[in-house]
């Protein structure tokens, strides 16, 4: 089947099948795939055709998205801000506020951004992976801009209207890197915490 829904560019979508005009054949962007619907699916764009059983639903592009936050949450742990002290005009002793910016501060915050454009590079792939599995207008990648948990939710419920029962792993895993986030995060302010009360000659049960 090599005749293509007015050329190569033309976005992905139901067209009528080039061997079968009765029924429309899904055009994944870039080829036909083996996807049928009947001929009134082009009269009802929000359909959504159940794949099957046999096409994946999860690769490592959603994966990807689900576990790049915890990058910056384990280099949180090699931050241990240096409290310093000055004294000001006042001939005031008090924290010295620039004391928080070591190289460790400027690690976590650049891996930040990193992984947020990493993040939507992924959603992206996956995004088109989805597309050209056979999934009738995937999630939008796009929504990873707001925040890559949204991307992750709304594929979930996509993926479950057309593959019912699967497609839930990435929502769990974006559940359990939550609570691990906030376990971590707790540590690492308690030792701070205790860090920063020591040098100011104060304890934690005072």
């Amino acid at each position: 089947m090599t005749h293509t829904p007015n050329g190569s560019t033309t976005p992905a979508g139901w067209y009528p099948d080039p061997s079968f005009p009765q029924q429309m054949r899904w055009w994944d962007g870039v080829q036909w795939t083996p996807h049928l619907a009947p001929a009134t699916a082009q009269f009802m764009p929000l359909q959504r055709v159940l794949i099957s059983n046999q096409t994946p639903v999860l690769n490592p592009f959603i994966w990807a998205v689900v576990l790049l936050p915890l990058v910056p949450l384990l280099l949180m742990l090699t931050w241990q801000p240096e409290f310093r002290y000055i004294t000001t005009r006042q001939r005031m002793t008090t924290l010295d506020p620039m004391s928080i910016y070591t190289p460790g501060y400027f690690l976590l915050q650049a891996s930040g951004l990193v992984t947020y454009g990493v993040s939507v590079l992924m959603a992206f792939l996956d995004y088109r992976r989805l597309a050209r599995s056979g999934v009738v207008r995937p999630f939008h990648w796009a929504w990873c801009f707001l925040s890559p948990a949204v991307y992750i939710i709304g594929r979930t419920v996509i993926v479950l209207k057309v593959a019912p029962g699967r497609g839930m792993g990435p929502v769990w895993a974006l559940i359990g890197t939550f609570v691990l986030s906030l376990i971590v995060a707790g540590i690492w302010m308690s030792t701070m915490m205790q860090s920063l009360y020591s040098q100011i000659g104060y304890s934690i049960n005072a």
